[in-house]
């Protein structure tokens, strides 16, 4: 495997050379250009590509003088679509490049492409949905790890996000990573990522609640509470189950690790895709939990009535054409 992210290495190009230049489009959503596109993965239905924006200059030191973090982004869709430069993310990476966080955004192969029923009847196919997902996430953190002096990235500096599917994704591959499954080989050994913002995630368990042999890395969990494509709650029958953020936030706290959950009072699905409209909260998780390691519980509700619905699928049936 380091054989293969050396020689993606070497035929990496980078496609454009611009950094944060961006404009707002008729929609007010913003196109921003990626200062480099790279090639991290081929696998045997199609190449794998992230794309880098780089933060804007002298924006990237912290008060303590420390670098701050970069930040891997997975889109949401339902594993079903999606893309890494979807035009609806432009002003949340631009306002994240703008406050001096490199953010990376990759491709990752989509499980449930042409699903017409999902839900925990279907626990095989959304199981090995999310891990080829994770799979890629974890092939894209090895090839950043590998190129890290190249592209100026700290491996050990390294948060992971995700809007909804992309949010499950993170979650489930920090689990992985902390249990040190055979999905986490690719990564070098006693790698942990820096943090965790997931935007509406859960994580699949066949053994239960999830159990971690490790603390996770601080975890930040935004969900709206009326959410049902991506439960907030539980979805369970014996042990297997489907964990969301107000089940998972109980577990963190019972166990004392560092978390935050922002719970957005009756809202639905449309909180996996405010991530700009949230970043306030997100950049004091990442000042505080991360940059200090304060270690700080935050577990709050918010009513805030101003979020926009973006109209997209609020339910499993809406997403897919099948039963909830």
């Amino acid at each position: 495997m380091k054989k293969t992210i050396q020689a993606l290495a070497a035929a990496a190009a980078i496609l454009l050379s611009c950094h944060g230049m961006a404009a707002e489009t008729a929609t007010g959503k913003t196109d921003i250009v990626p200062s480099g596109t790279y090639k991290y993965a081929q696998r045997d239905t199609c190449d794998l590509f992230l794309d880098i924006y780089e933060p804007a200059s002298g924006m990237t030191l912290t008060q303590e003088g420390t670098e701050k973090p970069t930040v891997i982004f997975m889109f949401g869709g339902g594993f079903i679509g999606g893309k890494r430069d979807d035009a609806h993310y432009g002003k949340w990476f631009d306002a994240m490049a703008s406050n001096g966080y490199r953010v990376v955004s990759i491709d990752y192969r989509l499980g449930l492409a042409g699903a017409r029923k999902v839900g925990i009847a279907q626990v095989n196919l959304l199981d090995r949905a999310i891990h080829m997902a994770v799979e890629d996430l974890f092939s894209a953190t090895a090839f950043l790890i590998e190129n890290a002096e190249t592209l100026g990235i700290d491996p050990d500096n390294i948060v992971i996000s995700g809007s909804s599917a992309g949010a499950i994704t993170v979650l489930q591959a920090e689990y992985e990573l902390c249990n040190m499954t055979q999905y986490a080989g690719v990564l070098p050994d006693g790698f942990r990522y820096a943090g965790v913002i997931s935007f509406s995630g859960a994580i699949l368990s066949r053994e239960g609640l999830p159990d971690y042999s490790r603390a996770p890395s601080p975890t930040l969990l935004l969900h709206g509470t009326e959410d049902s494509l991506v439960n907030y709650g539980q979805i369970r029958f014996f042990n297997i189950g489907f964990f969301g953020s107000d089940r998972l936030a109980r577990r963190f706290g019972q166990e004392g690790y560092d978390y935050n959950i922002l719970r957005f009072k009756g809202h639905g699905h449309e909180i996996a895709g405010s991530m700009y409209e949230t970043l306030r909260y997100q950049f004091e998780f990442l000042e505080e939990n991360i940059i200090r390691k304060s270690g700080r519980i935050v577990d709050a509700l918010i009513d805030d009535p101003a979020i926009p619905d973006y109209g997209g699928a609020q339910s499993r049936k809406e997403m897919y054409g099948g039963k909830d």
